[in-house]
């Protein structure tokens, strides 16, 4: 794979990464994992005339717990959240999110802030951002800003970032003890990105009603879609299994999938539904049993 000619250069702090990057504007770009970039750069899909390599900014990566959120920095590796025990014990949907990406060699080196940045809408990360409410901390030559992650995603492969800005860190709120979550993902083979999924929070109250739900489906439309419509019919009621039925009923006329190699639009609207309902019967089984819900993967 040969790459296009660029300059290379490894700030040591975020400031001097923000000024390199505004001196090679327009075409300058983050290089953090690289996992999307450089297939991106050898396929001639992308051609930046320089890369700014985040990896010498050792600050921004780690996971710590600050007033009942996770404080995740964007260099953080999927790896590290996979395996981190912070993570699986406060917040183990990441935990399992992460353990779906690719394979171990890309986990390794792929990053958080890097997956939210490419914004692609079949990936695991951007999807249970959104269901989770994470909240997504950005710095630039104007200073630093906080975006939900629900309205950072813009469409396929674009994002609130401005020209100049980096995605430094993610705020994720813990799961609380009565909330259960669920991962379901339809692919061809274990590691590939997902043709459909979905990912459901849900908590329950004292009563065994939902209090509240969180749903969002990947791959079917240009950024992660939170299915409001379908959390309705659940909050307030009891979480039956007509209930989680009828929400993942909700969800086909919500979405707008295209067509590709992979799948037709048609069939991924079917299939909404039926990822839908699994993420939410999974989300709503671990409600049921507060302690039960810890990530138990590889």
């Amino acid at each position: 794979m040969y790459l296009p000619p660029f300059s290379y250069v490894v700030p040591q702090s975020l400031d001097e990464a923000i000024t390199l990057l505004q001196d090679h504007l327009p075409e300058g770009k983050v290089l953090a994992g690289g996992q999307s970039l450089i297939p991106l750069m050898g396929l001639g899909l992308a051609r930046p005339t320089a890369l700014i390599d985040l990896n010498g900014v050792r600050d921004l990566a780690g996971v710590s717990e600050v007033n009942g959120s996770l404080d995740i920095g964007a260099l953080t590796r999927h790896r590290a959240l996979e395996t981190s025990p912070l993570v699986r014990a406060r917040c183990p949907l990441l935990a399992e999110a992460a353990s779906l990406i690719g394979n171990i060699r890309v986990r390794h080196r792929g990053t958080i802030g890097g997956s939210l940045a490419h914004a692609d809408p079949a990936a695991e990360l951007p999807m249970v951002a959104a269901a989770l409410d994470a909240v997504i901390e950005i710095r630039g030559p104007n200073g630093a800003r906080e975006v939900p992650a629900e309205r950072f995603f813009l469409g396929l492969l674009l994002t609130d970032l401005a020209p100049g800005e980096i995605v430094t860190s993610v705020k994720v709120p813990v799961l609380k003890p009565s909330s259960g979550y669920g991962l379901a993902e339809l692919v061809r083979r274990a590691g590939d990105f997902a043709i459909v999924s979905a990912c459901a929070v849900i908590e329950r109250n004292p009563a065994g009603e939902c209090a509240r739900a969180s749903l969002v489906l990947g791959g079917v439309g240009p950024h992660p879609r939170r299915i409001r419509p379908a959390e309705a019919l659940l909050e307030g009621r009891p979480l039956t299994e007509d209930t989680l039925r009828r929400a993942a009923d909700a969800v086909p006329s919500e979405v707008t999938p295209e067509s590709d190699i992979h799948a037709s639009a048609d069939y991924r609207r079917a299939m909404s539904r039926v990822m839908a309902q699994r993420a939410l019967a999974a989300a709503a089984a671990r409600a049921d049993h507060p302690g039960g819900g810890g990530f138990h993967g590889n």
